[in-house]
């Protein structure tokens, strides 16, 4: 059996489960009958030996797959990768239209969000790059669509496995770095203030979803300054609509951006950045957000501070809204690279409510992490008590959420400076994209050959999925064998 039929899916498959035992531990041995093999007895051979094959019977097999329950197909196609699933489109028409439905897209998607599944890590330098989250095991160069400047491509953010990409003659594009499909995002220009010449300018992105519109924007904000050491800016705040491919003035942004590089951090569905209320000022103690539904303006509560003395900044870390403290350490002879002393890291539990944040990590210098100037969170890792990070735009590092330890994480490939984007796998579209940009391959013995079932079947190819059910403490393993 050829080993590129086999993929891993994890799940939980109640109809097996209830229908064969009640013990949620329960698994099939290597000696016992396949329950969903149709006519046959046949048994897996012992340990060590080359299996069995089972001889295939075209009658029984095409009535096996027409009565496999529907709903069963669907939730185990929702647990699978991209990739896979792209594959698999061509399996028959009725896959193909249930893969590019938009009910199946949310289902997937909603899926991967709620499981951490299909998550990935892009690295930008001067190319980008993916690191699958699951195994962090090497960087995988990415083509995008509006690269090939030696310049490099900014990420300006990061949505339902869409990203928003910048190059340096300033194309903007939405690109699915899973399904290739991207589109250009029309110029808007610049719609410069009177009264403040000399003019120093600098511009922010955000970008995010809208569940009432159902609409995905992008935010640009434009700050404008007069001469060096006045205290007095302007501004202009644009929004990009998907659905309507257009852009619009809203009102202008009343506070001072701390971070001239900073992206807006996306967290219920709204986009946040960290304010002051001067330019002159060197306290930036003040969150405000563009709420993506109503595009207003507010301020978000903040928790009560240890000391003064710290850089402040925000994040995102499992979809919940993190405040990040820096303490610079004290000591005049620190070397560069070394000026925190710790990072204390807040998170809010319920949006909104003040009396929700917690400080639920503190990062500080160690021997498995050495020195450094900050650390940013990621993602959680699949065990739930690790925290991915990212020391200096430089090492990726690890903090254990129980033991309170650091460590650093090598990863193949990874570029000399990281700016870190978390995006997850997804079959979101735009309506108007274009083609997919670059070549997606696939083996050769593949399901893709297969351009419809119904007139190219080959009953010599036996598609196993091993669906492992998470029970909690122990994990019970069934087997199902479709029939192509």
């Amino acid at each position: 059996m050829p080993t590129s039929f086999t993929r891993a899916i994890y799940g939980i498959n109640k109809y097996t489960r209830n229908r064969h035992t009640n013990n949620p531990s329960f698994h099939y041995s290597k000696t016992e009958t396949l329950p969903c093999i149709p006519n046959t007895e046949k048994k897996l051979s012992e340990q060590g030996k080359k299996k069995r094959r089972v001889k295939p019977n075209p009658k029984t097999d095409q009535t096996t797959m027409a009565t496999l329950p529907w709903d069963i197909i669907v939730d185990v196609l929702s647990r699978l990768s991209v990739k896979d699933l792209l594959r698999y489109k061509s399996v028959s028409k009725p896959w193909c239209s249930l893969i590019d439905g938009q009910d199946f897209i949310k289902m997937h998607l909603k899926n991967s969000m709620e499981t951490g599944s299909n998550l990935g890590v892009v690295l930008r330098d001067c190319d980008l790059h993916w690191v699958d989250l699951e195994s962090l095991d090497s960087a995988v160069k990415l083509q995008h669509p509006i690269g090939g400047d030696r310049h490099g491509t900014e990420v300006l953010g990061s949505c339902h496995g869409l990203l928003v990409l910048l190059n340096i003659n300033d194309v903007v594009a939405l690109w699915n770095p899973s399904t290739r499909r991207y589109r250009k995002i029309p110029i808007s220009n610049i719609e410069f203030p009177d009264g403040i010449l000399p003019c120093f300018q600098f511009i922010v992105y955000g970008f995010g979803y809208d569940p009432v519109s159902n609409d995905y924007k992008l935010v640009r904000m434009v700050q404008f300054f007069g001469n060096v050491g006045e205290d007095s800016f302007d501004s202009e705040v644009k929004v990009y609509s998907a659905k309507s491919n257009t852009w619009k003035r809203i009102r202008d942004f009343p506070y001072y951006l701390r971070y001239k590089h900073g992206f807006g951090v996306l967290s219920n569905n709204a986009l946040h950045w960290v304010v002051s209320r001067k330019p002159l000022s060197d306290v930036s103690n003040l969150v405000f957000a563009v709420d993506l539904v109503t595009e207003e303006y507010r301020e978000v509560p903040l928790p009560e501070f240890e000391g003064e003395s710290f850089h402040m900044n925000v994040e995102v870390l499992g979809g919940s809204l993190c405040l990040l403290c820096n303490y610079v350490s004290d000591d005049p002879n620190a070397d560069w690279g070394s000026g925190s002393d710790h990072v204390d890291m807040w998170m809010m539990k319920e949006y909104g409510v003040r009396e929700s944040w917690t400080k639920f990590c503190t990062v500080v210098p160690s021997d498995g992490i050495g020195p450094f100037n900050y650390v940013l969170p990621i993602a959680y890792l699949k065990s739930g008590n690790q925290v991915l990070m990212n020391k200096n735009g430089e090492k990726f590092v690890v903090y254990d959420l129980e033991s309170k330890k650091a460590w650093d994480k090598k990863i193949s490939g990874v570029p000399h400076h990281l700016e870190t984007c978390l995006c997850v796998g997804s079959l979101v579209r735009l309506d108007g994209d274009n083609e997919p940009f670059g070549m997606i391959s696939y083996p050769k013995d593949s399901i893709w050959r297969y351009r419809r079932a119904e007139e190219s079947i080959d009953y010599s190819r036996v598609l196993i999925y091993h669906i492992q059910v998470d029970t909690g403490k122990s994990f019970a393993r069934t087997n199902w064998i479709w029939y192509f």
